[in-house]
């Protein structure tokens, strides 16, 4: 296998390319001009403001105008009808005027196409970012898809993802042609997190992330070089600066979403304006208005923030968690915001925490109604019905409506029609371990020595007989292939339904779900073996060991 560090791949399709751009972009030095002592790459930057950024909300060049403008739209009768119809609650006398801001239109579906853009052209702008360069990004999701627009103009993408993502996220990603480290962590924690460092869990990710950088091509003994630091920060689960080192040591660029100041600057000038422009449009004024978003890197709230108290000395952003525990694509809760360099509680007028279980059914009604809305949307929306219904005789409120649905139609599917458990706790599978044929154990980076499967089996009440352990690299297939590997085919033949077992249980319910497409049952085990281990009073690296094979 050919290794290559960011400026050495493929150089065959690089001289084809650079004749490309040489034949239809003709400058002089093949298109780099120096722009304040900056070797700047003046055909790429043409490119990119022709392909991608004349096609996203920007201002015009005397600065007055926001075109590209995505749609603000009144959704008032639609939230009252809403809350009458599914959650009981009378609005009609509510004086209420609330519209959406449908980012969910903008190219790659997202308003993270907004930061995206910004930060790259900025980048390439001042000579960070040339052609043939590789970007490195930790993401959730939409600002990884959104990154994937930068193929139409030759550059390259390597997402730094987290197997929690939803399948139809992964499968946007893989759309936009975008490469994947899959990563068996949270993607979101804050840098910094204090939590107890987990050094083992970090050996076996820093390995795993090696395999995976050297079948993308990538010089694995320069990974070697940096591991120490790389075993620092995969303790501290801090993804976000692990993708800032693996861009540092391959000579790559790193967006850095969480800490760019560009982030917040795109949604101050433009986002902001760009309401603001619409309002007018429509003789009405965003001083009037409450604006309500979720929180992902914190970019959105802060440039809006900072525009409503610059241009009307007041705060007037609310921003929505999910609470503690939940999992919505994209967005953190309140305590992993915390730690973030753009959440700035002080600006807020407030903040907000829902419940992601009763925003499905309002989730439903509005696509059901034609609007394209995602997960983080109907977060916010139920906040705002939540402040009509309790918060006195009405308000204006302008709801930021970050991507759409598609990435979610799965789930939302799901909502629709009867659906078999796929995860149980601890106590629901000892008191149901007669149902299972089966115990598997199932992942991608660890095994469980004997004192694990011991603890598993007396748990549980079964004999360890019934426990299976199928090789890491069968798991590892399973995941990434979307197919069951002949081994663990035959460990599953003749089972009514089997519990699946892994580290904390993101990975056996990733199984699931794969599993459940192929019509094999099989249910997940909440925490995992973790779970057990703390009830239990054991250390987890006792039980379990870095796999093999």
């Amino acid at each position: 296998m050919r290794r290559f560090s960011c400026f050495g791949p493929l150089k065959h399709l690089k001289k084809v390319s650079a004749y490309f751009i040489r034949s239809f972009y003709p400058s002089s030095s093949e298109g780099k001009m120096e722009q304040n002592g900056t070797n700047i790459d003046s055909n790429l930057l043409e490119r990119f403001e022709r392909e991608i950024w004349s096609k996203i909300p920007h201002l015009e060049k005397n600065g007055t105008k926001v075109v590209n403008a995505t749609p603000l739209t009144d959704i008032t009768q639609d939230l009252k009808e809403c809350a009458k119809k599914e959650f009981n609650i009378n609005l009609d006398d509510k004086d209420l005027k609330i519209f959406g801001k449908f980012d969910s239109n903008l190219l790659a579906g997202s308003i993270k196409v907004r930061p995206a853009v910004n930060i790259i052209h900025d980048a390439i702008a001042t000579g960070k970012l040339k052609s043939g360069q590789t970007i490195f990004e930790a993401t959730s999701g939409n600002f990884g898809i959104a990154l994937g627009q930068l193929s139409k103009i030759g550059l390259d993408v390597v997402a730094l993802v987290s197997r929690k993502l939803q399948d139809g996220v992964f499968e946007e990603l893989r759309n936009e042609k975008i490469r994947i480290i899959n990563l068996d962590m949270d993607i979101c924690p804050a840098p910094g997190m204090k939590d107890s460092p987990n050094v083992l869990a970090a050996k076996a990710t820093a390995a795993n992330i090696k395999s995976q950088l050297s079948e993308l091509g990538f010089d694995p003994t320069i990974f070697e070089n940096a591991i120490t630091e790389a075993h620092e920060l995969l303790a501290k689960q801090d993804i976000i600066n692990l993708a800032k080192l693996l861009a540092k040591i391959y000579n790559c660029y790193c967006p850095e979403q969480y800490d760019n100041e560009s982030n917040i600057e795109i949604h101050r000038t433009v986002t902001a304006a760009e309401i603001d422009q619409q309002l007018h449009e429509k003789e009405l004024s965003l001083e009037d208005f409450r604006i309500v978003c979720t929180f992902g890197t914190g970019g959105t709230s802060g440039g809006l923030s900072r525009y409503m108290s610059e241009k009307y000395g007041k705060k007037a952003i609310h921003v929505v968690f999910p609470i503690a525990a939940q999992d919505v694509a994209g967005i953190r809760t309140k305590s992993k915001a915390e730690g973030l360099k753009f959440y700035e509680p002080q600006q807020y007028a407030g903040q907000h925490e829902v419940d992601f279980e009763q925003t499905k059914r309002l989730l439903k009604f509005f696509v059901d109604k034609g609007h394209d809305m995602g997960e983080s949307s109907a977060l916010a929306l139920y906040a705002v019905m939540q402040m009509a219904n309790f918060g006195g005789v009405g308000g204006k409120f302008v709801v930021i409506v970050a991507d759409g649905i598609q990435k979610y139609k799965k789930n939302l599917e799901s909502m629709a029609k009867k659906q078999s458990r796929t995860q149980v706790s601890l106590e629901e599978a000892v008191s149901s371990v007669g149902d299972y044929d089966k115990v598997i154990w199932i992942h991608t980076q660890y095994t469980p020595r004997e004192e694990g499967i011991e603890l598993l089996a007396k748990t549980l009440g079964i004999d360890k007989s019934k426990i299976i352990v199928p090789k890491a690299r069968d798991a590892e297939r399973l995941l990434m292939a979307q197919q069951i590997p002949e081994d663990l085919n035959k460990a599953l033949e003749g089972s009514h339904k089997s519990l699946l077992v892994c580290m904390a249980g993101y990975t056996s319910l990733n199984a699931v779900q794969v599993f459940g497409k192929k019509g094999i049952a099989t249910e997940s085990l909440t925490g995992g073996i973790s779970g057990i281990s703390q009830g239990k009073g054991k250390q987890i690296a006792d039980l379990i060991k870095i796999a093999t094979e």
